[in-house]
C-alpha cells in the first residue's frame, strides 16, 4: 500500500492526531498522561518543536505544533515509538498501540489573518465537550479537564514547551494573563452549548483534506512538495491526499501540454468523433496514461472511451 506523503518545512504548523489501535484507550490513567506530556517536553528539547495547543482524550490525542526545522516525521516517529514501548512495557504486552500512521494536516499559520490557527486551537481545546465529557449538559466547566493546554491559558502554569502567544495574537488578545483568561472565558462560553462548540463551516474545513488554509496556501504547499513527490517515487511508493493533489495538478499540466503539441483545440469536445485526430489521440493517450489514470477528469471529460473512439 502506498505511504501517505508527509510535507515537511522549516516553520511549518501542523494539526497532528492519532487514535488507539482498534479504537482502544491509550491514555488509561494519569501515569500514561504524564508520560505523554513528558514526551512533549522532551520533543521541544530534542527537535525544537513549539506546542501551541494540545489535548489528551481516552483513545486519541490532538496537537497544534510548529516545527522550526523540517523534522515532523523524525519527531513523531520518536514520540509514538517511545510512548508505545513504555505503554506496552507497563502492561507486559507487545503489539501496536496506535492505529496506523498518525494524521498530520498542514495549517496556514500566517499571522496576517490567523483564522485557521484559531479554528484548530478551538477545535483542540473544545474536544472534551464534543466528546460529551465536559460542558454542555454535563454541567462541568471546561477547565475541569486537566489534560489539555486549556489550563495554561486560563491562568495555570505555562510549561516551557507551550507557546501561548501565537494563539492569543490570532485572537488579538494581550499576551499575558489577562489575554489568556479572556481566551479561556470565550471557550467556557462556547462549551456551554455542545452543538455550537465548532461550526459546520469549521468542521468542513478541518475534515476536507491534507491542508487547512486558503486555496492559494494549498497551491503554495503543493508547489513546495512537487520535488519531494518525484524523489520519493524514485525510491518507493507514496500516496495520500498530498501526493494525489500533486498528481491531479501534474495531469492537468500534461493534458494542456499534449494538446498544444498536437496542435489540437483546447476544448476536448471539439476532438470527438472519427476525424483526423484519432491516431494522434491514441498516441497521446498511451504516452500520458500513467498520469491521467490517477485523475478524475470531470472538467476535461477525458476517458478511455473518448481516447479510443
Amino acid at each position: 500500500m502506498a505511504r501517505p506523503l508527509r510535507y515537511e518545512a522549516a516553520g511549518a504548523v501542523y494539526h497532528v492526531m492519532a487514535r488507539g489501535d482498534g479504537g482502544k484507550n491509550v491514555f488509561e490513567d494519569d501515569k500514561d498522561r504524564f508520560a505523554w506530556t513528558d514526551l512533549l517536553e522532551r520533543a521541544h528539547d530534542r527537535f525544537g518543536w513549539w506546542v501551541h495547543a494540545w489535548v489528551l482524550m481516552g483513545n486519541h490525542f490532538h496537537l497544534l505544533i510548529e516545527t522550526p526545522e523540517p523534522n515532523l516525521v523524525a519527531g513523531m516517529k520518536w514520540m509514538l515509538g517511545v510512548y508505545s514501548q513504555g505503554w506496552n512495557r507497563r502492561r507486559q504486552r507487545c503489539g501496536h498501540v496506535f492505529q496506523g500512521r498518525y494524521k498530520s494536516v498542514v495549517v496556514n499559520g500566517e499571522e496576517a489573518g490567523g483564522s485557521y490557527f484559531k479554528i484548530v486551537a478551538d477545535y483542540i481545546h473544545l474536544n472534551p465537550v464534543r466528546s460529551g465529557w465536559e460542558g454542555g449538559e454535563t454541567g462541568k466547566r471546561l477547565q475541569s479537564w486537566h489534560w489539555s493546554s486549556f489550563g495554561a491559558y486560563a491562568g495555570g502554569k505555562v510549561p516551557e514547551w507551550l507557546e501561548t502567544g501565537r494563539v492569543l495574537r490570532a485572537f488579538r488578545l494581550s499576551q499575558d494573563g489577562r489575554g489568556g483568561k479572556a481566551y479561556a472565558g470565550y471557550l467556557e462560553a462556547r462549551a456551554k452549548n455542545k452543538k455550537g462548540v465548532v461550526s459546520d463551516e469549521a468542521l468542513e474545513q478541518l475534515r476536507r483534506g491534507w491542508y487547512l488554509g486558503e486555496v492559494s496556501f494549498g497551491e503554495k504547499v503543493l508547489s513546495a512538495i512537487k520535488a519531494a513527490v518525484g524523489k520519493e517515487r524514485k525510491r518507493s511508493s507514496v500516496g495520500g491526499a498530498a501526493a494525489k493533489a500533486h498528481d491531479e495538478a501534474e495531469a492537468q499540466r500534461l493534458v494542456v501540454e499534449a494538446l498544444a503539441e498536437l496542435g489540437a483545440p483546447g476544448d476536448t469536445a471539439a476532438l470527438s468523433g472519427r476525424g483526423r485526430w484519432r491516431r494522434r489521440r491514441r498516441r497521446w493517450w498511451r504516452r500520458w496514461c500513467a498520469s491521467i489514470q490517477r485523475w478524475q477528469t470531470d472538467g476535461w471529460q477525458l476517458d478511455w472511451e473518448w481516447a479510443m473512439r
